[in-house]
This record gives structure tokens, C-alpha cells and sequence, in this order.
């Protein structure tokens, strides 16, 4: 048989169409490799302990030639793509992943098995890293462990990021009407991908869950927003990942001209963005940000035409109160971002720690009155135990308590957990931002988790990933193995509490949302 290089993926359609049109099974497997017809053509991915895996998967055209613009679905190829290997992440300042290209438009399948009649749930996973890096290759996010345990089909996907996916230009140059959220059309169309082919793959089209941490969930909440994302999933989780508010149209601009003199770029000849390296687009990334300070922020725009109001504000869009939807965090969220070894922390004191906390809790609030009321509420707490206790709730935490809260309101079947479970690998960190996604995907022993793998982590991970395929399965996330998860309501505030041990508290955190609920949320990039 012929093969193609994944690059390509060229041809005509006949082909394609012959091979969706054979009779009964929708693959072949030969030896240890396994082809599936897709609307573009065929591909082959591998048979790996039983399931069959399939990566660097096209569903989308190179970017290169049209940056700043909408995607574009693959043109059909003759023969049978390789679809063996990762293929190359988006461009981006981190230099923890090898390869880049601005031909990064690809997603990984792992199925346990490609007939069309299994229409097993299908559990799509959008990577975090805020808006600006990150990759689905991190082994973190390998689909293997859920998609054996819960009989689904996992898709993980690439899509632009920073400058690449969301540099606004459209208020600049006419030319560029898709600009600020050309990364998140890169997740439509992959989405629009997997209802025409995953059926192919083992997977159910009309029940596509939607799940991502960090800056995932983020994106996630923005697509609950917009309206050409409607219909194509049907249940979503957000794991310490929420979107309020959205870049307004001015501030945007204003960053956009940051970056551009950054460049060297003149605003009158906005055409010079087209033919710039994409090395030099990346440097760019450094340029300082004129609303936030530090680096130039790129995100979601509201630009009236694919996002035309706030995803969760002033209320949860109706668009998606259908949508049965999970929310959680952890409850040590910023001991992942702040070093418990690094300059914040080292020698921090009851006499510096208002001024060290101040910038980390990303809201104009007095700090010293701040410190003040944990030391009163805790009066055993450390300064180290103040801090990252006031920085987790006022900073990275707010954002799911407005979401579910407004979910709650509409009535929309909500499920608020959250992750107490302790790293026993790393004490000092608790339990950090991302420690769930180790327990999620069942990858405990991959490079970056520190969930461990002992019988504890491995109870929780099983549990948790139970409770995300139930909701992929049915739309509710109970299951025999946990107590009841009762839905979030007003004003009980349900919660699941993960951990060794797991429970249900109503309101955990009631002292500090109340506490920094006193003060006006302004989501930062907004």
C-alpha cells in the first residue's frame, strides 16, 4: 500500500470516499498497525497493548501561509497517511518541547478498538498553559490509561497559541477579521473533525465531552460562549481553568501595538507580519504588556464576531446551561506557580509578606488588611501557610466560584469538586495546580506528576477518572465507587473533596469567598 507523508496529506477524494464506503468494519489492522478511512482519506495509526492509537493526526491545513486567520479543514490525499508519531507543537516562548512548527494543527486518538458500531463516549482534552504555551506530546496527557479503564475514545489536540492564535489585528487591518481568536477556531474546527469522522474511530458523535486543565478549561469556558461552537460537544470538565471575561476589543489593540513595536512592525504595514520568521514572532512574545505589565498577554478577544459577549459574565451564557458540566480546583493552587525554595518565599516574615503577596493575588486589595484577617481566622498559619492560603483563594480560585455560581442560578447541571489530595512526593507543594491531571488520565508514574504511585494515588486516580468517563457516559459523574456528588446549588455550594479519603462538604471555602468576594472580580487580560 502507498504511503504518504503526514506533511502532505494531499490528493484526490476518491479514494477516501471508496474507503468510507466499505462494508462492515471501518478499518483494517495489519499486524501492529491499523488504518481508518476519515472524510479526508486514510490513516494509520498503531495497535499498542490493545488499543489503537493514532498521533499526529491532521485536522487542519499548515497555518504558515495564511497566520492570523481562520483555519482550514485538510484537503483530501491519496494512499494512507502516517499517523504514527507526534506531530510538531504550536510555536511558543518555552523551550520544553522540541519540536515547533506553524504546522501544528494536529490531534492524537487512542480507541480501544475503530468500529463504527461501538460508539463509545468520546473524552477531548484542550492543553493548558494559559493561552501562550504548552502541548498535548507532555506524557502527563497520554489517552492510554483512560481510554482502556473507561471504554472511550481520547482525543488530545494541538492549536495556535500567543501571537500565533490570538493577536488581535482586525481593529488595525480589515485583512484580519479572525485574528484574536484564531486559536480557539483551531478547537472548533478540530471539533467539527471529530463529530464528521470519530465514529470511524470506535467514537459516539452525539456524545463528545470536552475536558481541560489550566488554561484548557479556560478555553473551554470561552467556547461555552460562542456560538459556532454549538452542538458539537455535548458535556464539558474544567479542572482549575475558568474564563470569566475575555480581552475587551481596546485593550487588546493596545497590546497588539506593544508587540508590534517590539517587532519593529509599523502599524501603516501590518502585510510585514506575513513574512516574518516565525523565531522572531516568538521573541516578540517578550514585549511588555502595557495593561498587566511583564510579558505581552494574548487571549481570547471579545471581537463581536466569534465571541460577542463575556463567557460567564454577567451571567452563564444560555447557550451552554444545557450542558452538563464539571468544575474543580485544588486546594493548593499557587504553590505550583510560586516556589516554595524561590525569592517569594525564602525569608518571607510576618514584616515583608504584604508586600511579596500583593502582586500575586492579581487584585487591587489592601494586602496588609489581607494578612491581617487570615492571621486573625488562622492564628496558627505560618506566613508561608498566609500566603499561599490568600494567594490561591483571591487569585486562582475566584473565577470557579462566579462559574458555578452563575451555573447555579440558571439551574444548569453543575459539579464542583476539589483536589485535596497531598503530594507525597513533594510535600512542600500541597496540593498544587495540575496535580489532577495525573489522577484524571491515570498517568501517575509519567515524567512531571507528583501524585506517586502508591495505593492511595492509585484509589483516587481510579475514582476520579470513573466520575469524568460517567459524565462523557450518562452526563452525571456519580458512580458506585464515591459517595453521592450532589449537583451545586445556592446556597449550599456542594463539593466533592478528593483526597485519601473522599467527602462532600457544602461551602469548604466559605470564609475566603466571602473575604475576597468583597472586592470587584477583573479577570487579568480582560
Amino acid at each position: 500500500m502507498e504511503q504518504i507523508d503526514r506533511r502532505r496529506f494531499l490528493g484526490n477524494s476518491a479514494l477516501a470516499a471508496a474507503a468510507l464506503s466499505l462494508p462492515g468494519a471501518a478499518y483494517a489492522a495489519q499486524g501492529r498497525s491499523s488504518v481508518v478511512p476519515t472524510t479526508q482519506g486514510r490513516v494509520r495509526g498503531m495497535v499498542e497493548d490493545g488499543l489503537h492509537v493514532f498521533r499526529g493526526l491532521r485536522y487542519g491545513q499548515d497555518t504558515r501561509p495564511r497566520r492570523f486567520q481562520a483555519p482550514r479543514a485538510p484537503e483530501p490525499w491519496s494512499g494512507i497517511a502516517d499517523a504514527t508519531a507526534f506531530a510538531p507543537s504550536c510555536p511558543q516562548r518555552s523551550d520544553r518541547y522540541a519540536s515547533t512548527s506553524e504546522d501544528c494543527l494536529f490531534l492524537n486518538i487512542w480507541t480501544p478498538g475503530p468500529d463504527p458500531r461501538a460508539r463509545r463516549p468520546v473524552m477531548v482534552y484542550i492543553h493548558g498553559g494559559a493561552y501562550s504555551s504548552g502541548s498535548v506530546v507532555d506524557p502527563l496527557n497520554y489517552g492510554h490509561h483512560l481510554a482502556a479503564r473507561g471504554e472511550v475514545v481520547v482525543v488530545t489536540l494541538n492549536h495556535r497559541l500567543n501571537a500565533f492564535g490570538y493577536l488581535y489585528l482586525s481593529r488595525l487591518d480589515p485583512r484580519f477579521p479572525d485574528s484574536g481568536n484564531a486559536g480557539q477556531l483551531d478547537q472548533i474546527l478540530a471539533l467539527q473533525w471529530i463529530r464528521a469522522n470519530i465514529a470511524n474511530f470506535g467514537g459516539d458523535p452525539d456524545r463528545v465531552m470536552v475536558f481541560g486543565q489550566s488554561g484548557g478549561g479556560a478555553k473551554i469556558a470561552t467556547m461555552m460562549g460562542m456560538p459556532v461552537a454549538k452542538g458539537l460537544f455535548h458535556s464539558a470538565a474544567t479542572m482549575s481553568g475558568q474564563q470569566v471575561t475575555a480581552s475587551g476589543p481596546l485593550n487588546a489593540t493596545a497590546r497588539t501595538r506593544a508587540f508590534l513595536v517590539d517587532l519593529g512592525v509599523p502599524e501603516s504595514n501590518l502585510g510585514d507580519l506575513l513574512t516574518i520568521p516565525t523565531e522572531a514572532l516568538v521573541e516578540g512574545l517578550d514585549a511588555t504588556d502595557p495593561v498587566l505589565g511583564g510579558g505581552v498577554y494574548f487571549g481570547p478577544v471579545l471581537d463581536m464576531k466569534w465571541l460577542t459577549r463575556h463567557p460567564f459574565w454577567p451571567d452563564a451564557n444560555p447557550q451552554s446551561n444545557h450542558i452538563p458540566m464539571i468544575l474543580g480546583n485544588t486546594l493548593d493552587e499557587t504553590r505550583a506557580f510560586i516556589d516554595p525554595d524561590g525569592p517569594k518565599i525564602t525569608g518571607l516574615d510576618w514584616s515583608n509578606i504584604a508586600e511579596r503577596m500583593a502582586p500575586e493575588l492579581r487584585i487591587d486589595i489592601h494586602p496588609e488588611w489581607v494578612v491581617g484577617q487570615f492571621r486573625e481566622r488562622y492564628p496558627a498559619y505560618t506566613p508561608e501557610q498566609v500566603f499561599y492560603a490568600a494567594t490561591t483563594a483571591g487569585r486562582s480560585w475566584r473565577g470557579q466560584v462566579i462559574e458555578a455560581d452563575e451555573r447555579a442560578w440558571a439551574g444548569a447541571p453543575t459539579w464542583v469538586y476539589r483536589v485535596d489530595y497531598q503530594s507525597p512526593v513533594d510535600p512542600r507543594r500541597g496540593a498544587p495546580h495540575t496535580i489532577d491531571i495525573p489522577l484524571v488520565f491515570g498517568t501517575l508514574d509519567a515524567e512531571g506528576s507528583i501524585t506517586g504511585t502508591g495505593p492511595d494515588a492509585r484509589a483516587l486516580s481510579e475514582k476520579m477518572m470513573d466520575s469524568f468517563v460517567a459524565l462523557a457516559r450518562d452526563g452525571d459523574p456519580n458512580h458506585g465507587g464515591i459517595p453521592e456528588w450532589p449537583a451545586h446549588t445556592l446556597p449550599e455550594r456542594e463539593t466533592m473533596l478528593f483526597d485519601s479519603e473522599i467527602s462532600v462538604a457544602n461551602d469548604p471555602r466559605q470564609w475566603e469567598r466571602e473575604l475576597f468576594g468583597r472586592v470587584p472580580y477583573i479577570q487579568p487580560g480582560t
